[in-house]
């Protein structure tokens, strides 16, 4: 189903789990800003279309509802929601979860919660941050990471773009190194270390969990992130 010039496809929780093959499955959470970007940098939406993508964002998916009559039954799939799906999935498959990017406080606190939680083996790694194009020295210290741990399912947390980019630029590496599911989370990690919380479902319904986020961690790129995302108007077909 398109929206916005991206197709989505997939709608629904079970189809998160639906196997690609032997190759690694790599999932994008598209949100208002991701459709933005996808929308200026024709290597990104070629990504998003090879790959598979999830709706994230209330606003996108409500207009998306009224736009056409495919999106009738599509429901938000975040990143910050799928983690626990995931989570909840690894613990009845005997499956390992491996959390890269964001602080290292919050990746270590969300690796002590989903063992606890899930009883399950997880293990996560905070790279020093870097701009894209990354180093070779950063690409080389997360995959010594990542194989070292092995993982079945990895959460790319280096934020919107940056983590696609990574995720395309070690295709082969996860397939290499048998991750199932690679998926492009953001600022999860914080929300499962608990030191974000989530928005009031109210707030969640009426779109503005953006806005909630940005009165926690006030700065000046959160607020650009907002105004990014409001430009996903212009892109609705």
């Amino acid at each position: 189903m398109r929206f916005c010039n991206i197709d989505f496809n997939i709608t629904n929780r079970k189809e998160l789990f639906e196997k690609a093959g032997n190759r690694t499955k790599c999932i994008i959470t598209v949100n208002a800003q991701i459709i933005v970007y996808a929308n200026e940098n024709p290597r990104l939406m070629k990504f998003i279309s090879k790959n598979y993508a999830t709706m994230d964002g209330e606003v996108p998916l409500k207009v998306a509802k009224i736009a056409s009559p495919n999106f009738r039954n599509v429901i938000k799939l975040s990143g910050s929601d799928i983690v626990y799906d995931f989570c909840d999935y690894a613990k009845k498959n005997n499956l390992k979860i491996f959390f890269l990017g964001g602080k290292e406080s919050s990746v270590k606190k969300a690796i002590v919660n989903v063992r606890k939680k899930y009883a399950i083996s997880a293990d996560g790694f905070s790279p020093d941050f870097e701009e894209y194009p990354f180093s070779d020295n950063f690409t080389k210290s997360c995959q010594e990471r990542i194989k070292k741990f092995s993982p079945d399912i990895l959460f790319v947390g280096l934020g919107a773009k940056k983590q696609e980019f990574f995720m395309e630029d070690n295709q082969s590496f996860f397939n290499e190194c048998g991750i199932k599911y690679a998926i492009g989370s953001g600022g999860t990690v914080d929300f499962v270390a608990g030191n974000i919380k989530r928005a009031p479902s109210w707030i969640s319904k009426i779109g503005l969990e953006g806005v909630y986020r940005f009165f926690q961690e006030i700065s000046v790129e959160r607020a650009r992130r907002i105004i990014v995302s409001f430009r996903f108007f212009k892109y609705i077909r």
